[in-house]
């Protein structure tokens, strides 16, 4: 086969979604590249990563253009990748919303198969498409560090009467990725509980916490009975998450009222019951809830 036809193959093996296709265009130690593979990988890892791409696009498809030869056991093409988020990624549920990445490729041969692959696109794209952030920031700037949030509301507007805190600082990436999907499964858990007011979890630096509102300190204990929260303890326990970590419960000293602001005229108010109305005789905005 030419260089082009091995090509040729590599791309029809892409749009059969054939992993055997793809990998046969690979010499014994050819390697793949690009911004989600965090370096060069082959063999049953390339497998593994080119899988979770069908299963969460099960109708990935490409259009190439531009195949041409750049040397003479080098090669270099274009192409647009569409399909349809219809399967988990990222840990989280399909959400059916299509996308569309523009990107190029350029391959190295030896001995009449691919030794490397390198493709270039941004890595953004697709995340945004399906309707997630994509923040940009640093790691750590002196003594701030920076991270991500999520929160979980049930609508409860009452102060809270404790919180729960648990820290933990994951064993290595993938376990990180294993407490994250079992924050997840818990914070839904949650929302079925009797006194669960709401949830806020933060990834930072090298620390991974969750903190949830209850209505009294003992309705927290609902979480060490059964479910997911239970099978992460028993991670934490065994040492196969984290290299350390705490729970606690905490009741909070003083709780102010909720101040809300008059949009007419600028004044605030604490909360709006049982007042609904400010003096100028505008309708004061809802109160929101405090976790």
């Amino acid at each position: 086969m030419t260089n082009l036809e091995i090509v040729d193959a590599y791309g029809a093996g892409w749009n059969a979604r054939d992993a055997d296709a793809i990998l046969a265009t690979f010499g014994s130690n050819g390697t793949y590249q690009d911004p989600t593979t965090s370096g060069p990988i082959g063999g049953e890892q390339l497998r593994g990563h080119l899988e979770g791409l069908w299963s969460a696009f099960p109708d990935l498809s490409f259009e190439f253009s531009n195949i041409a030869e750049t040397g003479t056991d080098s090669a270099s093409f274009e192409w647009v990748m569409t399909g349809t988020n219809n399967g988990g990624m990222y840990g989280l549920p399909p959400t059916g919303k299509p996308v569309s990445l523009q990107g190029a490729d350029f391959v190295q041969f030896a001995g009449g198969k691919i030794q490397s692959v390198k493709g270039y696109f941004d890595s953004g794209t697709v995340p945004r498409q399906i309707g997630l952030n994509v923040i940009v920031q640093p790691f750590e700037v002196g003594p701030f560090r920076f991270g991500t949030s999520v929160a979980v509301q049930t609508g409860q507007k009452q102060a809270p009467g404790a919180f729960s805190i648990t820290q933990l600082e994951p064993l290595d990436d993938a376990a990180a990725d294993k407490i994250r999907e079992s924050s997840r499964a818990t914070m839904v858990s949650m929302l079925e509980m009797d006194g669960f007011i709401g949830a806020v979890t933060a990834s930072i630096g090298d620390r991974m916490m969750t903190i949830s509102a209850w209505d009294d300190a003992d309705a927290p204990r609902q979480l060490m009975r059964a479910g997911p929260h239970a099978a992460a303890s028993k991670g934490m326990m065994d040492g196969s998450l984290a290299k350390s970590g705490y729970t606690s419960v905490h009741e909070p000293v003083r709780v102010n009222p909720y101040l809300v602001r008059c949009e007419s005229c600028g004044k605030m108010h604490r909360g709006p019951e049982p007042q609904t109305s400010c003096g100028c005789g505008a309708a004061l905005p809802d109160q929101p809830a405090y976790w």
